[in-house]
């Protein structure tokens, strides 16, 4: 995400690189190419003015510390100022009553319905909530059905009327129905147009009067720049909405919208959504998402990530078999699964500091673990737990059954003999402390 105004900014920021000291002409030149890449990136003008401005305060206002070279100083300050200016501080929903009403606003085809699901599944997951979906998108086609499909997919039940075009009555009809089973959190899907009308804000309007939700998001398509923070307006004069949602950051996002959108509407940006998968969605962390602007990686999140899918007695099981020499390609094939959980490696790679822009030109596939899962499974359960019976002909079999070369199975080998000599030099001193260490983070 944002790669083109990552790559604009780090050239703008170059330009102090080697420079002894920070002055009036080098700040100028630096900031006149940091606000060119905001306003590349579908940043609004006056925002992107008014940021800059803050920039040369700040940056002309206080001697570089001895540790700092002038470069670096002017990071930590664009770094500071994009922080504030998408929120500064993370804020999070408020579920406050039984059920807690949270109501979905947008544009159609900001990908509102999908969040809906995408929501649910994060406040059942990892919040314990028991939610009901709402279908009160009455008029686009198979709008519904679609809803239902999101409801089967994650497991949570969606309630809806059919025939009744009344989006008030069947929000009101949902919330009680909430109360007599058992649901504590209800999210209700309304209806989207291709843009903003008098008719579509009278209705959702209504529809916020009626069931006076805990709160109302606005989804928007953050691929849609600057058009999205207009959007935004217009919809937060009328519901004064309580956050926005960001969707399809996975794409080709200039990140104008993710920038300018606070500025503009004054309310905080509270999830993202990262992908197509049900659990591509992230509380938005301003802090960590200007860290990942500027080229930083985001390794707190990649952390939490890899945290939600560690298992504890599962590691200390694999640290027996490591141990004692019994590590194989079935406790290989579980690690993978483990990282593929974890999100698209494209997400994943852009978290670690540095890889991001490295790789900012690799083609990097989710299924890039396709082959190596396709050897594996080709394998006999003894081949799988004990490789070294692996010769010549098996080798031959292995690669037919699973559409492969020799070479890519003998490659595959030489890895995993390499990362099992690895894993068991980590079984010494340090390797244990590091294991324990990942234990007690759980």
């Amino acid at each position: 995400m944002f790669n083109n105004l990552s790559d604009k900014l780090d050239k703008a920021l170059h330009v102090l690189k080697g420079h002894g000291s920070i002055t009036e002409v080098n700040v100028a030149e630096t900031l006149k190419e940091v606000r060119r890449a905001l306003l590349d990136a579908d940043v609004n003008f006056k925002t992107a003015k008014e940021f800059t401005n803050r920039v040369k305060e700040k940056a002309l206002g206080q001697d570089v510390l001895t540790t700092l070279q002038p470069g670096q100083l002017m990071v930590k300050i664009v770094k500071d100022e994009l922080t504030q200016l998408m929120g500064g501080d993370t804020v999070g929903i408020t579920l406050k009553s039984s059920p807690s009403v949270i109501l979905m606003s947008g544009l159609q085809g900001s990908g509102k319905t999908t969040f809906s699901g995408k929501l649910a599944n994060f406040l059942k997951t990892k919040k314990t909530k028991k939610p009901l979906l709402v279908a009160c998108d009455v008029y686009r086609p198979a709008a519904i059905n679609q809803l239902h499909v999101v409801g089967e997919q994650i497991k949570v039940e969606v309630y809806s009327e059919e025939g009744n075009m009344d989006p008030v009555s069947i929000a009101t009809n949902a919330i009680a129905y909430a109360k007599q089973h058992g649901h504590n959190v209800v999210i209700v899907d309304t209806a989207g147009r291709l843009a903003v009308d008098k008719e579509m804000m009278d209705e959702i309007a209504n529809v916020h009067k009626a069931i006076t939700p805990d709160e109302t998001l606005f989804v928007v398509d953050s691929m849609t720049g600057q058009d999205a923070v207009n959007t935004a307006k217009a919809f937060n004069d009328i519901l004064n909405f309580d956050g926005v949602v960001l969707t399809k950051l996975d794409g080709d996002t200039r990140g104008g919208a993710a920038i300018s959108i606070k500025s503009v509407v004054n309310k905080p940006i509270k999830f993202i959504g990262t992908g197509e998968k049900m659990d591509a969605i992230d509380v938005f962390h301003p802090a960590r998402m200007a860290d990942r602007i500027l080229g930083m990686g985001d390794v707190v999140s990649l952390v939490e990530r890899a945290q939600e899918q560690f298992d504890e007695e599962e590691a200390r099981k694999l640290q027996k078999k490591i141990a004692k020499n019994q590590f194989g390609f079935d406790d290989f094939i579980k690690q993978i699964q483990q990282v593929k959980k974890m999100g698209s490696m494209k997400d994943l790679i852009g978290m670690i500091p540095g890889a991001g822009k490295a790789l900012k030109d690799v083609d990097i596939d989710d299924d890039a673990f396709k082959g190596i899962e396709a050897i594996i499974h080709s394998m006999t359960p003894e081949e799988r737990s004990s490789p070294s019976v692996i010769n010549g002909s098996r080798k031959k079999r292995i690669a037919k059954g699973s559409g492969t070369s020799v070479q890519e199975v003998n490659q595959l080998m030489k890895q995993f003999d390499q990362m099992s000599k690895m894993m068991k030099m980590m079984q010494g001193g340090g390797g244990r402390k590091m294991m324990q260490m990942m234990g007690k983070m759980k």
